[in-house]
């Protein structure tokens, strides 16, 4: 069976296919297709979180303070650190790899950070296409055992112009899709709403050279 590529879906969810292709893809979901489907249903998602967040109005501490973040890492390239120190607590690149398990890596990343009064977990994977970068997070903050970090304001980046502009939900997570440079900054409002950028060069390792 052919599946679909995910941009395609996206385009699906959005409603922007022509009446044909939409027919088509439906009659492909009806089928039916569980793992297209899958992918629909986590687009509906993504699409149901970002019109609820629309309507959500920060701060305006926290909007000055990430806007001045995302200034100043496309000015400052490869700077790690703008507000809080950052602590890189787990990195699944720098774990030994399991014998024959080597070629599927640079398609997930998982790595843990610490950035007072937080604790950030981010996965960055490739969608099925390998044209951009799905990237998950989940904020908690570590003053207070097992609390997450609600209505954070995030902005996901390639470094490119590819930019999604998000906010932790009430599990403290949050989500976006850039396209692939090969580059992936995450900036957050930090302790005292100082802004906190977190840069990952060649963020799943497949340029020459690049982390293995």
């Amino acid at each position: 069976m052919k599946h679909f590529e995910a941009e395609e879906w996206i385009d699906f969810v959005n409603d922007t296919l022509t009446s044909g292709r939409r027919e088509e893809m439906q009659r492909h979901l009806d089928a039916p297709c569980l793992r297209c489907g899958a992918m629909v249903s986590l687009w509906h998602r993504v699409r149901k979180a970002g019109q609820v967040e629309r309507s959500y109005q920060p701060p305006d501490g926290a909007v000055r303070a990430l806007k001045a973040a995302f200034e100043a890492s496309g000015r400052r390239a490869g700077r790690k650190r703008v507000g809080s120190v950052i602590q890189t607590l787990f990195d699944s690149f720098l774990q030994p790899a399991p014998s024959g398990a080597r070629s599927a890596r640079g398609r997930v990343r998982q790595v843990l950070y610490r950035a007072e009064p937080y604790q950030i977990d981010v996965q960055i994977e490739t969608t099925p296409s390998g044209a951009r970068l799905l990237i998950t997070g989940q904020v908690l903050d570590v003053t207070h055992a097992e609390t997450v970090a609600r209505r954070i304001p995030v902005v996901l980046s390639n470094g490119k112009g590819s930019v999604v502009r998000t906010f932790t939900n009430e599990h403290g997570e949050f989500e976006g899709v850039v396209e692939d440079s090969g580059d992936v900054e995450l900036s957050f409002v930090g302790n005292n709403y100082q802004p906190t950028v977190i840069t990952l060069r060649d963020a799943l390792g497949r340029r020459p050279g690049g982390a293995q």
